[in-house]
């Protein structure tokens, strides 16, 4: 009688023991994702943002690279695509996403 007493009274620190074990195991993996976070996601989200930000402020005129290495001026403008000259009388049609950078004026000949 004695002996289960004893254990009676120690069950509440042991079940309070396994609950901080348990947040102590979590913890590593609440810190990678906010490390990975920091460090992946979120400048991977501020660049779309500026490539979204750059595609939409595209007009008729601008000097432009694309993912392929074309580079031209942009002669017509639609809402999924765009039309760019690459040489004289040379027109491609092609996706909006597809322009990387738009270049300073001038850059072309």
């Amino acid at each position: 009688m004695f002996i289960s007493t004893a254990f009676a009274q120690t069950a509440p620190a042991a079940a309070d023991a396994s609950a901080t074990s348990s947040l102590m195991s979590m913890l590593p993996l609440v810190l990678m994702f906010v490390v990975l976070y920091f460090i992946m996601i979120r400048p991977q989200m501020k660049k779309q943002k500026e490539h979204r930000a750059m595609i939409d402020a595209l007009a008729k005129g601008d000097e432009v690279m694309t993912a392929g290495g074309l580079m031209g001026r942009v002669t017509q403008l639609a809402e999924g695509h765009l039309t760019l000259e690459v040489a004289r009388g040379v027109e491609v049609q092609m996706q909006r996403s597809a322009v990387v950078q738009v270049l300073p004026k001038g850059t072309l000949k």
